[in-house]
């Protein structure tokens, strides 16, 4: 594992706490999860998140269709930890969206809920990749990252500048590409303002696609 990867995941391990104050309630992203039910339609159907944190986006879907299953990873044991107490009837453990290969499970739904601003391009590719082995057949993925130019990806800290984290950036363009090059046909792509604790802004693009 690469030092960014490693700084990264160790930055966040600590922040769970935190992260679970300001983001498990949080209803910017509500109306992109009602979307990505309506897509689903199957009323239980099996859902699998990656990068779930505190479990914010599970917790958000098993209010909405108490009869998903869910199964849920994060590569921080103390995200994992926290998803698992905010959420009795989800299954989660502690993976590294990088090892999803190895899951022999199908799925109707993945949810890659601001997974990517931590993956390099080659790990991004392969995370799609990954995700047409999880779905069935017109399956949904459900994706979000930070819209940007990935030649300013770099170093950042959180609000109160005591931990790092290695920031991706992905465009419309390159995603949707990517997407399509693994069979997804395009259902859905949003662009939502967000603005930091620092005044700072940034624009937060969501993208749905179904399994041909």
């Amino acid at each position: 594992m690469s030092e960014r990867y490693t700084t990264t995941l160790e930055s966040w391990d600590k922040l769970a706490d935190a992260y679970q104050e300001k983001f498990m309630y949080l209803d910017l992203y509500n109306g992109t999860y009602d979307r990505f039910c309506n897509l689903v339609e199957l009323p239980a159907a099996r859902i699998f998140e990656i990068g779930c944190g505190p479990g914010n986006i599970t917790k958000y879907l098993l209010e909405k269709r108490p009869e998903y299953t869910i199964d849920a990873i994060d590569a921080s044991p103390a995200m994992a930890a926290l998803a698992k107490q905010n959420n009795p009837p989800a299954n989660v453990s502690v993976m590294d969206c990088r090892d999803i290969g190895s899951i022999s499970q199908k799925y109707q739904g993945v949810v890659c809920g601001f997974c990517l601003p931590y993956l390099e391009k080659t790990d991004c590719e392969r995370l799609f990749k990954n995700c047409v082995s999880l779905l069935l057949p017109d399956g949904v993925l459900y994706v979000s990252a930070i819209e940007g130019d990935y030649a300013a990806s770099g170093w950042g800290t959180d609000s109160k500048g005591e931990h790092k984290m290695y920031v991706y950036y992905y465009d419309e363009t390159y995603l949707t590409g990517l997407l399509k090059q693994n069979g997804f046909a395009i259902t859905a792509v949003e662009r939502i303002p967000y603005t930091m604790a620092n005044g700072n802004s940034s624009v937060h693009l969501v993208i749905m696609g179904r399994r041909k």
